[in-house]
């Protein structure tokens, strides 16, 4: 511990013996850092906020969304710092007076957009900085010139904002009205084109659907009556198995085996109109009735009994009809194969002309289709220009006015005033203290006894005259003015920078 407090002491002292020296490289350090703090602009900072409403139903309902609007809002927001809209800036304020050569506005726009920040604080508020540094103007005008910038910005901004978007829609309008005069035209062209085709060969109208249409019409009409004449042939094979079970003669209206066995025969029928099935109980039973009767019936016509059976005429009459309608299907069934071949036949006939007519419908459609889609899509472009033009200008709104700057934001001067002292006296009292270094003096004896290795004696006390005395006052008095007076410059240039802020306010 002892030794560190002798090291300080000597350090101290070593200084001390070397305070001129000290106080010359202060004085020196700070003169250039002044100097070199005099140098910097001042740069003063503007700031405003901009809000723009998004929700809107009208919007909404025509299909502009708020996704679109902020995505509209975020473009513009990119686009704002842009080197085009920043040259409007240098060309609306005081920046492009100076401005005489292309290299100067380039140099002037890569400068400003170093200087001027937009920062999205929300989803529709958006905060604008402006600073202005330059060398070239005072300290007043360059606070007059940051409002400047953030006010030409926000008019950039409006202005991107209502007739940007008019400017875009009325472009990419007249690119559509384009793209249907260019479609219009050769929609007119396929559509004479085909005329002429279908005016050459009617059959294949439509590029050959009718005849498509028409074979296919014949095919199914053509299953149906198969399906028909199916149903029809069987109803006629039951008619004709219920005419084989019927007698033709009956007996005579007293009665007798002929009577009993129509009757029989008719029961029967009339349970298999019904529905019954052969092994029903009822069936079975009037089958064997009808088995029993037989032989009696029989020899009773043999001996001439009995009459007409008015069934077996019913069922006649049923049978003729069915058959009538059997012969008409099968008649119809052999017209439409007639037609399904002959359409056929000529859809094979010339394949390559219907290979072209289907190639010319197919492309008429195409250009139908796309000239539809284009002035569908014209129609709604203009209702969403209308809408974005009449209702967006009354959602811009500057929250916060440009400010005007009344002090710089840096440099921070007073700090850097004070610092500078600072290191002057530190790199003064450090300057000393190496040159005591270099070379190199005792200021105690336990650090001569260290560094010999031989014991000391004694130290001989420095004993000065009064004359002597006299000079080491009036030398400490120039060296404390000397140091007061570089601390008093400091409080000035603080002050000066003071007074200069209070004139820019």
């Amino acid at each position: 511990m002892n030794s560190l407090y002798e090291e300080l002491l000597s350090a101290i002292h070593s200084v001390w013996t070397r305070r001129w020296i000290a106080l010359g490289l202060a004085w020196v350090i700070c003169l250039l850092g002044w100097f070199v703090v005099a140098l910097i602009p001042n740069s003063y900072e503007s700031q405003a906020r901009i809000f723009i409403q998004l929700d809107d139903a009208l919007a909404e309902q025509v299909g502009i969304g708020v996704a679109d609007k902020k995505r509209d809002i975020e473009r513009i927001r990119q686009t704002l710092t842009s080197a085009v809209n920043l040259e409007k800036v240098v060309r609306g304020t005081r920046l492009g007076d100076t401005i005489e050569s292309p290299k100067q506005m380039e140099a002037a726009v890569l400068r400003l957009a170093d200087n001027v920040k937009i920062v999205s604080q929300q989803d529709n508020l958006f905060q604008i900085t402006a600073t202005a540094n330059y060398s070239s103007f005072s300290d007043s005008e360059n606070a007059k010139l940051a409002q400047a910038v953030a006010q030409k910005l926000i008019d950039i901004f409006r202005e991107e904002n209502l007739s940007g978007d008019r400017g875009e829609m009325v472009e990419t309008l007249e690119f559509v009205n384009q793209q249907l005069r260019q479609r219009e035209k050769q929609l007119e062209s396929a559509e004479q084109k085909r005329t002429t085709f279908e005016a050459e060969h009617p059959e294949l109208a439509q590029g050959g659907a009718a005849v498509v249409q028409r074979l296919e019409t014949s095919r199914s009409s053509l299953r149906d009556v198969e399906a028909d004449l199916a149903a029809a042939q069987s109803a006629l094979a039951a008619i004709d198995g219920q005419l084989a079970g019927t007698p033709r003669t009956i007996a005579g209206a007293g009665g007798g085996a002929q009577a009993a066995l129509a009757k029989a025969q008719s029961d029967l029928a009339g349970m298999k109109a019904r529905g019954l099935t052969d092994s029903h109980p009822d069936v079975i039973a009037a089958r064997n009735q009808i088995a029993a009767l037989k032989g009696p019936a029989a020899q009773e016509a043999a001996s001439g009994g009995g009459t007409i059976n008015p069934a077996y005429s019913s069922l006649q009459s049923i049978r003729a009809e069915r058959q009538a309608n059997v012969q008409a299907l099968e008649s119809r069934k052999a017209a439409l194969q007639s037609d399904v071949s002959s359409l056929m036949a000529s859809a094979i006939k010339d394949p390559e002309l219907a290979t072209e007519a289907q190639r010319i419908n197919r492309d008429y459609d195409v250009l139908r289709q796309q000239y539809d889609k284009l002035l569908q899509d014209r129609e709604e472009l203009k209702l969403r220009g209308e809408v974005k033009t009449e209702r967006e200008a009354v959602k811009f709104e500057v929250v916060d006015p440009p400010t005007t700057p009344r002090s710089p934001v840096a440099p921070n001067r007073p700090v850097l005033l004070l610092g500078v002292l600072m290191a002057g006296i530190g790199g003064g009292c450090a300057g000393a203290f190496a040159l005591s270094r270099v070379r190199s003096v005792f200021t105690t004896t336990s650090g001569l006894e260290r560094v010999t290795g031989m014991p000391v004696l004694g130290a001989i006390s420095l004993n000065l005259t009064d004359s002597a005395r006299a000079l080491r006052r009036k030398r400490l008095k120039y060296f404390y003015a000397a140091g007061a007076a570089l601390c008093g410059l400091c409080f000035v240039l603080l002050a000066v920078e003071f007074v200069q802020r209070g004139m820019v306010a």
